[in-house]
């Protein structure tokens, strides 16, 4: 299978932003004095850090070793982070058509920008590609910027597409480019203009740096940002497909760029895939650098490894990886990522998460007492997060602090990782397996009349501490190196509007209703008009009035004329004779409509109501 055939028939232009050591840029932005010092974010560091040795996920002790003066905090609190990244996707996705912005955790989006790229190709002037300008909105010629459209904007790969050593027949120069041999490099510079607009808007209004890759699915963008860190930008240009002509044979540039890569970097191969492709290439297990909490290889296998290794295609990396509880096909779609080959699509932003999930990692829990107290800590943080990604003020209610849930959540669900027992000789098995216990989220979660720590508690004892003793049930020495809980599930609460969330609120609609219907309620009133007032709007009267005695009172008779004004007999009106119609029907059986006054039999308002209701 050609690692082309996605790439080279797909026409999208993605971008996807890595913010450099983002948790530490939030740190850095509170408190600019920190930028020049080496900064460990637990679980992180920034660029100095790493420039001095360290990296992530490294034990604090090992850390402080190699640098004696590390600055070290917490980063636990996760607001802060929460705040940043949504300020930051908000920015990003300003400049989109499609709304195709996606986030992947707090610190990476992805965005399709085919649709910019496709109309500012459509206009661009191919007799003066130096001199070109790049249309941000489509309503509005004015808003842009220039660029260069014969030069990548920033690096790219395999090599530098300034390098002015490169065979210049290739690039996109006002007398090349109708002999251009792949029109996808000119969509492709037109996106690292847009990307470097883009990331340099971030830093100067923003005070944030990226680095970012271009491409044409997310796979290979993603992968692309990697080569130039921190604070550049990659480009993978074509060729995207092997050419097999002998008078110019070349190999695919995706081919050239994946094969480099482990296997356990390839985004969408998970570890225990990896680990699993690994240990068949090397016919034995992989070692493991003990100095990280999560583990890493010591041994690396490479996509070439895997690609050319004999018999390996997407039917034994079925028979492979496949089996219970695996997604089915996950050997082609396994085969399809190795070859850069990526159908998924940027999707947008939802407005609730799909899950929230709190965990953390120990060295050793063996007894009920540390776990009870690592529960209450990951709970309190769980509720927290909550309230800060699940509530919004609620805009109906009279109350200014009032709040609504966006979303319910359905289940709750506790995983542990525990160790496996020493073995004889002294070693322990390494293992990353985890095992979990779901049950319904207790409805009290929801409450906003207690206080998070009493709700903290309860969920604690009537929930995770049960859950936890069926995962686990021997009464101590378990050895728990992570534990993790987290609530899925999520049913989005319903909307005034309808448009959003799970379809439409009622109550809240019939609240709003007589507000929002007053201007067009209609009131039948026993009143006749007056004359005067009608004579002063300039409408026509006739000249003589009529007025009849009548028990003591004066009756007047008006006569007016024009269709619009004549007064037709209603529900509630009194005939000729001063009676009211149908006053022969027992009105006990009669009802009033709440919303026009409207007097009609009982069996009817059902129907009635109903067409209140269609026309609101």
């Amino acid at each position: 299978m050609s690692a082309m055939r996605a790439a080279r028939n797909d026409s999208r232009i993605i971008i996807h932003f890595d913010y450099d050591c983002f948790y530490a840029s939030v740190f850095e932005n509170e408190n600019p004095s920190l930028k020049a010092l080496p900064l460990l974010i637990v679980v992180t560091c920034n660029y100095e850090a790493r420039r001095r040795g360290l990296r992530k996920l490294q034990l604090i002790h090992e850390a402080k070793k190699i640098v004696p003066d590390l600055v070290i905090v917490l980063g636990e609190e996760l607001g802060r982070f929460r705040d940043a990244s949504k300020l930051l996707y908000k920015h990003l996705a300003a400049f989109t058509w499609s709304g195709k912005v996606e986030r992947l955790g707090f610190d990476e989006v992805f965005m399709d920008v085919t649709d910019l790229v496709t109309y500012n190709l459509d206009i661009l002037n191919h007799h003066d590609l130096p001199h070109s300008f790049f249309q941000l909105k489509r309503e509005d010629p004015t808003i842009g910027f220039s660029f260069d459209a014969t030069q990548i904007a920033g690096h790219s790969f395999p090599e530098d597409l300034n390098d002015p050593h490169r065979d210049q027949d290739a690039l996109p120069t006002s007398a090349a480019m109708p002999k251009t041999k792949d029109p996808l490099l000119l969509r492709l510079i037109l996106g690292s203009h847009l990307a470097q607009h883009l990331r340099w808007s971030l830093e100067e209004e923003k005070g944030y740096t990226s680095t970012v890759g271009i491409s044409t699915n997310k796979l290979l963008c993603k992968l692309a940002g990697n080569i130039h860190k921190p604070k550049a930008q990659t480009t993978l240009v074509p060729p995207y497909e092997s050419s097999t002509d002998s008078s110019e044979a070349c190999e695919s540039n995706v081919t050239a760029f994946l094969d480099s890569h482990d296997i356990g970097k390839i985004p969408g191969i998970g570890f225990k895939m990896s680990h699993t492709i690994r240990n068949y290439v090397l016919s034995r297990t992989a070692e493991f650098d003990e100095g990280l909490i999560y583990g890493e290889t010591k041994e690396s296998v490479t996509v070439r490894d895997v690609r050319l290794f004999p018999g390996m295609g997407p039917q034994f990396l079925e028979s492979l990886l496949g089996g219970p509880g695996t997604e089915r096909g996950i050997g082609g779609k396994a085969w399809n990522l190795i070859n850069g080959i990526d159908d998924s699509e940027v999707q947008k932003a939802k407005q609730v998460p799909t899950q929230i999930s709190i965990e953390d990692s120990y060295k050793s829990l063996s007894t009920m007492s540390e776990v009870v107290k690592e529960l209450r800590m990951l709970a309190s943080s769980l509720v927290k997060r909550m309230h800060t990604d699940l509530l919004e003020d609620d805009k109906d209610s009279d109350a200014a602090s009032a709040k609504r849930w966006l979303a319910h959540p359905k289940t709750l669900r506790l995983s542990t990782r525990p160790r496996p027992p020493i073995n004889a000789d002294g070693t322990r098995t390494r293992t990353f397996n985890r095992i979990s216990r779901s049950g319904p989220l207790p409805n009290f979660v929801f409450t906003l009349k207690e206080s998070v720590d009493a709700v903290v508690e309860k969920l604690v004892q009537v929930a995770l501490v049960p859950m936890f003793r069926r995962l686990h049930p021997q009464q101590a020495g378990w050895d728990i190196s992570l534990v993790n809980i987290a609530v899925t599930n999520m049913v989005e609460a319903a909307s005034s509007d309808g448009k959003h969330g799970g379809g439409r609120d009622i109550g809240r609609m019939f609240r709003k209703q007589d507000e929002t219907l007053k201007e067009w309620r209609v009131e039948d009133r026993d009143v006749p008009p007056d004359p005067i007032k009608c004579a002063s709007n300039g409408d026509q009267v006739q000249d003589s009035i009529e007025t009849e005695p009548s028990a003591g009172n004066e009756a007047l008779h008006i006569v007016l004329t024009g269709s619009e004004d004549m007064i037709f007999p209603t529900q509630n009106s009194v005939d000729e004779n001063g009676v009211w119609e149908e006053d022969e029907e027992d009105e006990e059986n009669r009802e009033v409509c709440s919303e026009c006054g409207a007097v009609m039999p009982g069996f009817a308002m059902a129907a009635h109501e109903r067409f209140h209701y269609l026309h609101n």
